[in-house]
């Protein structure tokens, strides 16, 4: 009876101090068997979305819309968010809890000190929040063996860096795995470098069909492996294939659609995707406050189906919360695999 009084007690003088995270227990079990990511010995295929809630008119990330966005993730099937930053609000953390889904938190390497892997500061985050029920891995680095000019031009010195940071974190947290967004296919010095990592995340834009990249992947690795980023936008740079130059969310949804239905058909190599992305960006190619056409990302000819990446428009929804056609496209492939 003593120890009961005692944890009451213990838990308002948390809440009163701001530990909440320190008496937030993970309640779900997160293991991978072979190429599975699993929780609590059921296997978890990735249904998700890749979310950087930036409002119109900012170039800053925030969740003032977080209960919408989480009620339409929801209804859209989506069961995991792809952030690439921490977020550092247990509120936060807490709704996306409640409303079941689990949150991959990504962590860059040079972020000016906000919990990154230059500075170190990632593992405080990891301490802190590592008990939380959320979330489901940590992820470091998003496609960075497309930019060896961040790191002397040798790729090696990042992928150096990241087994390093990956082999912190089991040190810190043995209770989730470590995985990383790698652009595309990883060489072998990239497998042979990260031992560390435990699932691998791709970014793949390969048209409308990502099925090769399996196959590749069976004969390349053991590790499970989730698609990172996957999709389409919704603006045609050119007439092509019957869909329209200009806006096109037939395109889109078309697109994804195909995508989609590769990916839950390789299910026994996949453990899932994330679509890019939850909402249109207006900070990422012109003036934040409107919409513009444009924008430039690695690799990037394989988007369908013109080649050509515009940058604010890869939402399901627009900057306003509206459906774009692929919201009930992904709505239904989620809901029905």
């Amino acid at each position: 009876m003593r120890f009961k009084y005692f944890l009451i007690i213990f838990s308002i003088g948390c809440s009163v101090l701001g530990w909440n995270y320190l008496i937030k227990e993970s309640n779900d079990v997160i293991s991978i068997s072979e190429r599975s990511i699993l929780i609590n010995n059921e296997n978890y295929f990735i249904k998700g979305v890749c979310y950087h809630p930036v409002p119109k008119g900012s170039e800053e990330r925030n969740f003032n819309n977080i209960d919408k966005d989480l009620s339409l993730m929801v209804e859209a099937g989506i069961n995991t968010i792809r952030v690439y930053s921490p977020i550092d609000d247990l509120e936060i953390l807490d709704k996306i809890d409640k409303a079941g889904l689990k949150i991959i938190i990504g962590f860059g390497y040079n972020q000016n000190g906000y919990y990154d892997i230059l500075s170190g500061s990632f593992t405080q985050y990891i301490e802190k929040y590592k008990n939380h029920n959320s979330i489901l891995f940590w992820e470091l680095g998003n496609e960075y063996n497309y930019h060896p000019e961040w790191f002397e031009n040798d790729i090696s010195n990042w992928y150096k860096a990241l087994n390093t940071a990956a082999g912190k974190i089991h040190e810190i947290d043995k209770s989730k795995p470590v995985s990383t967004a790698h652009g595309e296919i990883p060489d072998n010095l990239a497998i042979s470098s990260l031992q560390n990592i435990d699932v691998w995340g791709l970014n793949v834009y390969r048209w409308d069909d990502p099925s090769t990249i399996f196959s590749e992947w069976k004969n390349l690795s053991s590790k499970p492996m989730y698609l990172s980023e996957a999709g389409s936008d919704s603006y045609m740079t050119i007439e092509k294939l019957g869909y329209l130059k200009g806006e096109n969310q037939l395109a889109q949804a078309d697109a994804n659609s195909k995508i989609l239905n590769s990916v839950f058909k390789n299910s026994n190599i996949v453990s899932g995707v994330l679509i890019f992305q939850f909402i249109d960006g207006l900070w990422k190619a012109g003036n934040p406050e409107k919409q513009d056409i444009g924008g430039w990302a690695p690799n990037s000819i394989g988007v369908p189906y013109d080649g050509a990446p515009n940058e604010e428009y890869w939402g399901i929804l627009d900057i306003d919360r509206n459906k774009k056609k692929t919201f009930e496209i992904i709505k239904e492939k989620f809901k029905n695999n």
